[in-house]
């Protein structure tokens, strides 16, 4: 569609993102409209900066989850106890302050987790709003198996905006088996480890835009089952890169469209990962890739020996498609910057690489591989060339090919946080991808501020369990301010 027909949709459809989305997304209701029915501030239910907000977070929520915003407002506060929000409906979270992990909670499951509630939107009203999880504690230990920072599952018509989350002991944000969300201008900071995951997602119907993360292992991941997922204006700084995977048995994954998206000193730019499975991942779309110093390039590797092998010919990859492509990998002759091995048992068709342009930081050679790939592009083989299914074939290239290069963003990290050492609380960068601003304004940049005066009741003196002394956290401002 030319930009004019994109810009008719958009004015037609103003909540329907132009992709692969199979509908409206975000909240139902206005954040306004949720603020002017009931604000329930976590410091009338208890929460200071010394104590445990986990219980007044509890309390704020189950006072204000059937219509209101749950507020945590300026400061410092500590968490030990992890808080799950069930039964939400016209439900706002806005945290303008940041929570820790106390010191000593190293209990596994969810820090916040969110669950089978609708009209949910979780977000920062200043942009600063922050949870560190100071998972270097245990890191530093060897040891990934603590807590995720927030987690949804089964939340419909919900929106995640304008947060940042450092330092997770294990996963930083993930999204099972929900409906119809929006995830934007959120950062993710985390060690340099695998399973320390960023977003991952299986779910149906989701816009993620505008996300930096930084960590060793998924930067956006969509798993199985998904379908009608858009990510775009993506920033993987320092981080695994973002992928499709692991797939496993009965994988049912379609509909599926990553673009701009920006990755540097990664382990990849993008991967398809599996090793033997069964089910599909169909009608998928990667465009406007940008990579710079990768380990790997562009990576469909359905022997993936990390994973235990699983049951099943392969999952079966059909209509795959790769266009406008750019950048560099660390060593284009140890790991091809175009890399397509597909199963022998179920190989992959109607794949397509157009306009990719990748070369060596290392060398004066790259050599790109293709197994069971049918297609055209790359070292793609035509459907009619069976023999192609059980040998590999390899392309050396000795020559830059044209376009190659590509800006680099202003913000890219000198190095990885590592895994021992305290991980700083950044910034919500102005871009997340060369010559973009986000799709939305991030939160403190500029936009009009409603004070709580000016609609809604604050809630909680009168809640069962609340302290009435109103206990302000660190820092907090008397003129409490919330987003638009």
């Amino acid at each position: 569609m030319h930009s004019s027909g994109v810009l008719a949709a958009l004015l037609v459809l103003p909540t329907l993102a132009f992709g692969q989305l199979s509908g409206r997304v975000g909240p139902t209701t206005s954040t306004a409209s949720k603020r002017a029915k009931k604000i329930c501030d976590v410091t009338r239910f208890g929460a200071t900066p010394t104590g445990d907000i986990g219980p007044a977070l509890t309390r704020a929520w189950n006072e204000c989850k059937t219509g209101g915003v749950v507020f945590v407002p300026e400061g410092n506060f500590q968490m030990s106890t992890w808080v799950s929000l069930s039964g939400g409906t016209g439900v706002g979270i806005q945290i303008d302050g940041i929570i820790t992990r106390k010191d000593g909670s190293d209990k596994g499951g969810n820090m916040i987790l969110v669950q089978r509630s609708n009209d949910v939107e979780f977000f920062s009203g200043n942009g600063r709003g922050a949870f560190q999880g100071k998972g270097y504690e245990m890191h530093r230990e060897k040891n990934i198996m603590g807590p995720r920072i927030l987690r949804f599952v089964r939340v419909d018509n919900f929106a995640v905006h304008d947060f940042i989350m450092v330092d997770a002991p294990s996963f930083h944000f993930s999204m099972d088996t929900c409906k119809n969300g929006e995830v934007y201008n959120l950062v993710v900071r985390g060690g340099n480890q695998g399973g320390l995951d960023g977003i991952d997602v299986w779910s149906d119907n989701v816009h993620i835009h505008d996300v930096e993360v930084t960590n060793k292992d998924e930067c956006v991941c969509v798993k199985s089952p998904a379908h009608n997922i858009l990510i775009e204006n993506i920033y993987c700084n320092w981080s695994g890169g973002s992928s499709i995977g692991s797939l496993g048995e009965d994988v049912d994954v379609s509909d599926i469209v990553f673009r701009n998206v920006y990755t540097t000193n990664s382990n990849q730019m993008m991967m398809i990962k599996s090793w033997g499975g069964s089910g599909s991942l169909k009608n998928v779309l990667f465009d406007n890739f940008i990579g710079h110093a990768n380990a790997y390039g562009l990576n469909v590797d359905q022997y993936w020996s990390p994973m235990k092998q699983n049951p099943g010919p392969g999952v079966k990859l059909d209509n795959i498609t790769f266009s406008n492509w750019k950048g560099t990998v660390a060593d284009g002759m140890r790991r091809s910057p175009i890399r397509i091995l597909c199963s022998t048992d179920a190989p992959c068709t109607s794949m397509v690489v157009e306009n990719v342009s990748l070369w060596t930081d290392a060398g004066t050679t790259v050599t790109n591989e293709c197994k069971a790939a049918y297609g055209t592009g790359a070292c793609l083989r035509a459907n009619t060339d069976r023999s192609f299914n059980a040998n590999s074939a390899k392309t050396s290239i000795s020559r830059p090919p044209p376009r190659y290069q590509a800006v680099k963003m202003d913000s890219d990290l000198p190095s990885d946080f590592g895994t021992t050492q305290p991980i700083p609380i950044p910034k919500i960068p102005a871009s997340f991808f060369p010559g973009t601003k986000p799709l939305k304004p991030v939160a403190g940049s500029g936009a009009a501020a409603v004070p709580a005066a000016a609609g809604g009741k604050a809630a909680g003196a009168k809640a069962s369990g609340a302290q009435a002394s109103g206990a302000k956290a660190s820092g907090a401002k008397e003129a409490v301010v919330f987003s638009s």
